[in-house]
């Protein structure tokens, strides 16, 4: 008589199945937000290399008092700045990735579009990432 008014004080196995389910869905959806670091990586490397540009840009202008890439094309940007650069020019590894450059003469406000990996104002001195998410740092 003594065992019928025992009660059982374990989980079912339905109940651990839905804990089981619950956890599962979770770790799905917040596991890739947490361990995104290839994507960190990549931004961080981006937002070293557009610092070291525009660096190399100020030590220019600094130096040889007017602005890199005069002339209005890649090539004379590169030539310009490969002695403020230890090595190759820098590559964007977000957006249009590599380490192509728009050259604008305008003077108006740089903006994200094209295909290549950076843009670069040659009357203002601007340099941007040409992605519209890098752009605004």
């Amino acid at each position: 008589m003594n065992h019928l008014h025992r009660r059982n004080s374990a989980f079912t196995l339905v109940e651990l199945v839905i804990v089981v389910l619950i956890l599962g869905i979770l770790a799905a959806v917040a596991a890739p937000r947490m361990f995104d670091t290839a994507g960190d990586a990549r931004t961080n490397a981006t937002r070293h290399s557009l610092t070291i540009v525009r660096d190399a840009i100020q030590l220019y202008r600094a130096q040889n008092n007017a602005l890199p890439g005069e002339a209005g094309t890649e090539a004379d940007l590169v030539a310009d700045l490969a002695t403020m650069l230890n090595g190759p020019f820098p590559q964007a590894s977000v957006g249009n990735v590599g380490s192509t450059v728009r050259i604008q003469t305008s003077g108006a406000a740089l903006s994200a579009s094209g295909s290549e990996s950076w843009a670069y104002d040659n009357t203002t001195g601007d340099f941007i990432v040409n992605n519209a998410v890098g752009a605004t740092w």
